[in-house]
């Protein structure tokens, strides 16, 4: 079992910047992948960014360039910096880690959520 606790997400204007933390605990040393999620109101959860097989990173095209995903070494924590901040980036945004490197396998597990509104 791995818990997972998401932070940092608050209220900012248009264009400024914030920084996500997940913190997991418990069976961290399962962890294969690591990623980001977010659930707009009204629409389905999306893929935001993901550390994946190899330590490769990949990020949705519309927050490529202005997101960064980082983790501490032993995957305790994980990271999401937002800069450059948007209307559209307003959501709830989701930790999610998986037992395998291919989240379609594996045991999944996800944080409860951190609200981020980027207000116009």
């Amino acid at each position: 079992q791995v818990q997972l606790a998401e932070s940092g997400g608050r209220l900012v204007q248009e264009g400024g910047s914030l920084r996500l933390s997940c913190a997991a605990s418990g069976n961290i040393a399962s962890i294969g992948f690591m990623g980001w999620y977010r659930q707009a109101p009204g629409k389905k959860r999306d893929f935001v960014a993901a550390f994946t097989a190899g330590g490769s990173i990949d990020y949705a095209h519309s927050v490529k360039g202005r997101f960064t995903i980082s983790r501490d070494n032993d995957k305790s924590t994980m990271y999401l910096q937002m800069d450059s901040l948007k209307p559209e980036d307003t959501a709830v945004y989701y930790c999610n880690v998986n037992t395998d490197y291919d989240p379609k396998y594996g045991n999944d597990f996800w944080g409860q959520g951190t609200q981020v509104t980027v207000s116009s």
